[in-house]
């Protein structure tokens, strides 16, 4: 059985309003192209206990899981500290984390002309961005060289940890999707196929979107909206899955539409 796909967003800018969440939409958008899809998602602040349960709930199950936040050397960033917590292992100086961190120090240093000097206590402090749970293996980050790190759960369960920064997760997430997951790909394999449903009622409808499910190995979606802007109220029901079983069901959802007298819009097809 394929695994599923997580999220965890971890920050108070995000529960307090100061900053809107990105990460949602776009992973979602990374998982979509490649067939792909989020099962859950979940926002926690910055509180030790909490993302430690979090993730703990996390590593128990067997999901792929990206969490997002948290994984800096500032006093709010707790995630690393958390994730060694909810897998009871030490925190360790990863040696390529390490080495990484050192390569950008390096570098920084080239650029404003001045040398590397490693005793520096902000250089010694950025090590810290490189201690993670015992046995935790890097993320590479291709926009600054600070890695993030993937860890395993007792049940199978893999956890990547990126940064907030969407310039830096986006991209981590998609180099795991397209490396470590190419072989979960389902392009060209899945597809929604859906009807606008003007005027309807979603418990009128409910008893076909039963025996649809019930007969293909499919699921039914309803999007329901009381003011949109062309069609009015309205819902837009689907099928999503496997291309062949779509067009069986799609098929059978227009026929029992047609046969219920429902008044239909355009169809759309993802």
């Amino acid at each position: 059985m394929s695994p599923a796909f997580g999220l965890i967003i971890v920050g108070d800018e995000i529960l307090s309003g100061k900053r809107q969440d990105k990460h949602l939409p776009k992973v979602a958008e990374l998982l979509g192209a490649r067939g792909l899809s989020l099962a859950w998602a979940r926002v926690v602040g910055d509180d030790r206990e909490r993302i430690t349960d979090a993730l703990r709930s996390a590593f128990a199950g067997r999901d792929v899981v990206f969490c997002c936040g948290g994984i800096g050397a500032t006093p709010d960033d707790h995630t690393r500290q958390c994730a060694a917590a909810a897998l009871g292992v030490e925190l360790q100086l990863h040696p390529e984390a390490a080495r990484l961190i050192e390569e950008r120090m390096r570098d920084v240093a080239a650029e404003q002309g001045v040398p590397f000097d490693p005793q520096r206590p902000d250089n010694v402090h950025r090590y810290n961005m490189g201690v993670f749970p015992a046995g935790a293996r890097i993320v590479p980050n291709p926009y600054n060289k600070i890695p993030g790190f993937s860890c395993t759960g007792p049940g199978g369960a893999e956890l990547h940890f990126v940064p907030g920064f969407p310039v830096m997760a986006w991209p981590m997430i998609e180099n795991l999707l397209d490396q470590r997951y190419a072989h979960l790909h389902r392009a060209n394999a899945w597809q929604e196929r859906s009807v606008i449903v003007m005027g309807a009622m979603e418990a009128a409808l409910t008893p076909l979107m039963e025996r649809i499910e019930a007969g293909h190995p499919v699921k039914v979606f309803s999007l329901p909206s009381v003011d949109h802007p062309t069609y009015g109220r309205h819902i837009e029901l689907g099928v999503k899955g496997a291309v062949e079983a779509v067009a069986a069901a799609f098929t059978d959802l227009l026929a029992g539409l047609q046969a219920q007298g429902a008044e239909l819009g355009p169809e759309v097809v993802r």
